[in-house]
C-alpha cells in the first residue's frame, strides 16, 4: 500500500511531504504499534483532501532527525506508487490508442497537474476516443459537449427548473444540473460557441464551480477539460480570448500517426474484437497523487531558468532576445512560469525522479507556451511561427547554476 504523510500546520490548501514541519495533527488513527509520534499515516485509497485537514495547535510533538528520515522514505514510497500507476494507464491506454505517446504523456501531465488542455488538430484522430479511454481508465464520469452557434451558457451549467411538489402541492425551484458536472469534460471544436458560453466553461475551469443566479455550485473533483479545436475550418468561429487562452495549462498539436502506426490502426480497429480496460486509478487517488506531485523539491536554478524562460518572450523586457523583439508582440504572463513549474514536477515524478531539473522544463515548454506568446506581421511574413520562437528562445537562454541562481535571488 502507497502511503504519504500529512502534516497539519500547513496551510489548508497545502499538504507537504518533503520537509516534516514541527507540529503535525493527527487526522487518521494510525494501526500500526510501531508508528513514531507526530506524523499521520494515510493510504491512497483513503487520502484526506486539503480542505479536511485542520490547523495545528500547542500539543503537537517536535520533530526528530528520526522521524525526517521515515518522512522521505515514505516520500520514496508514494513517489514509487505513482510511478507504477503511471506505466500502468500508458499499457492499459496502449490497447485502444496506437502511437501518440508524447500527446497520451502530455495529457497525464497536465492531469496529474491539475491543468486543463487544450487539443489542435484535424478531424480523425481519435482526440475524443483518447479522452473517453483516460476516463475509463482512470473510473471517473466523463461527458462531452459538442459546441454549437446556438448553445447557451445554461446548456452547459445547468439551470432552475420550476417542480410540483405532490405532497405540499407547492412549486418550487430545483437545480437540474448540466454536462459541466463531471470529472473529465471533452469540450468539442469549443470556438464554435459565442464567448458568453465560453466565459461560463471559463469560470468553471478557473474556480471550479459555476454559478446560476444566486446560486453556487462546486463542481466534482477532481475537474478537467479538454477542449479541441479544427485548425482547418476558421468560419463561423469565435476565437477564444486570450485570458481564456492562458486558463489552458497546455496547448497540444495533434499530428497525423506514422505509417506504420497508421497500417497498425487499420488492422486492429476494422476487426470485431474490443479491447477490455482494467481501471488503474481511482478519483481520491488522483487527487492524493496531485498532492504529491506539488511538493516535488525544486532546485533554485530551475526556478531561474524557467523565470528567465518566460521573461525572454516579453519583447518590451531589457533580457528579451532580438529575434522575440523582431518577431512577438506579446509574451507570456506569470502563470506560464507556474505553469513550467507544476509541469516539471509531474514529468519527473511520473518518470521516477526525486527532483525536477532544467530538461523538465524544456520538454513543457512547447505546450504551454505555444498559446501565450503572439507573433505580429513580421514573424507571419517570414512564416516564423511561435514554435520556431521556443526553439530558439530554448537555444538562447543559459543555465545558471544553483549556487549562481541563489546569489541572483539575494540567497
Amino acid at each position: 500500500m502507497v502511503t504519504i504523510v500529512v502534516a497539519s500546520d500547513v496551510a489548508k490548501s497545502q499538504v507537504r511531504l518533503c520537509r516534516l514541519p514541527v507540529r503535525s495533527r493527527k487526522i487518521v488513527q494510525p494501526t500500526d504499534q510501531h508508528h513514531q509520534p507526530g506524523i499521520v499515516t494515510v493510504s491512497i485509497d483513503e487520502a484526506v483532501p486539503p480542505e479536511d485537514i485542520l490547523p495545528d495547535d500547542d500539543d503537537g510533538e517536535v520533530a526528530s532527525p528520526e522521524m525526517d528520515l521515515d518522512v522521505r522514505e515514505r516520500e520514496a514510497q508514494a513517489i514509487k506508487g505513482l510511478q507504477t500507476a503511471y506505466k500502468r494507464m500508458r499499457s492499459e491506454i496502449g490497447k485502444v490508442i496506437i502511437g501518440q505517446q508524447d500527446i497520451v504523456d502530455q495529457l497525464l501531465v497536465s492531469l496529474f497537474s491539475r491543468g486543463h488542455c487544450l487539443l489542435v488538430g484535424v478531424p480523425g484522430l481519435a482526440k475524443t476516443l483518447l479522452v473517453s479511454t483516460i476516463s475509463q481508465i482512470l473510473q471517473l464520469s466523463f461527458r462531452r459537449i459538442q459546441f454549437t452557434p446556438d448553445l447557451m451558457p445554461s446548456d452547459i451549467t445547468g439551470t432552475d427548473v420550476l417542480q410540483d411538489d405532490p405532497e405540499t402541492g407547492r412549486r418550487t425551484f430545483q437545480f437540474m444540473q448540466g454536462p459541466l458536472f463531471t470529472n473529465i469534460l471533452l469540450a468539442d471544436e469549443i470556438n464554435r460557441t459565442p464567448p458568453k458560453t465560453q466565459a461560463a466553461l471559463l469560470e468553471a475551469m478557473q474556480e471550479r464551480h459555476v454559478t446560476v443566479g444566486s446560486s453556487t455550485y462546486r463542481l466534482p473533483q477532481p475537474f478537467f477539460v479538454l477542449a479541441t479545436q479544427n485548425p482547418i475550418e476558421q468560419e463561423g468561429t469565435y476565437a477564444l480570448p486570450e485570458a481564456q487562452l492562458d486558463r489552458f495549462m497546455f496547448n497540444i498539436v495533434v499530428k497525423y500517426p506514422s505509417a506504420a502506426e497508421e497500417l497498425r490502426i487499420l488492422k486492429q480497429t476494422t476487426g470485431s474484437g474490443e479491447p477490455v480496460l482494467e481501471p488503474a486509478l481511482t478519483a481520491s487517488q488522483i487527487l492524493a497523487l496531485q498532492e504529491v506531485v506539488r511538493r516535488v523539491p525544486v532546485a533554485e536554478h530551475v526556478f531561474v531558468y524557467a523565470r528567465d524562460l518566460v521573461r525572454a518572450t516579453r519583447p518590451d523586457e531589457e533580457e528579451a532576445p532580438k529575434f522575440v523583439r523582431e518577431y512577438i508582440s506579446w509574451g507570456a504572463g506569470p502563470r506560464a512560469g507556474q505553469y513550467l513549474i507544476i509541469g516539471a514536477k509531474a514529468r519527473a515524478i511520473l518518470e521516477g525522479r526525486f527532483h525536477v531539473s532544467t530538461e523538465d522544463v524544456k520538454a513543457v515548454a512547447h505546450a504551454v507556451l505555444r498559446h501565450r506568446i503572439v507573433t505580429n506581421f513580421h514573424a507571419d511574413s517570414e512564416t516564423v511561427t511561435p514554435d520556431d520562437v521556443i526553439d530558439m528562445l530554448l537555444r538562447k537562454i543559459p543555465i545558471a547554476s544553483n549556487e549562481r541562481a541563489k546569489k541572483m535571488l539575494g540567497r
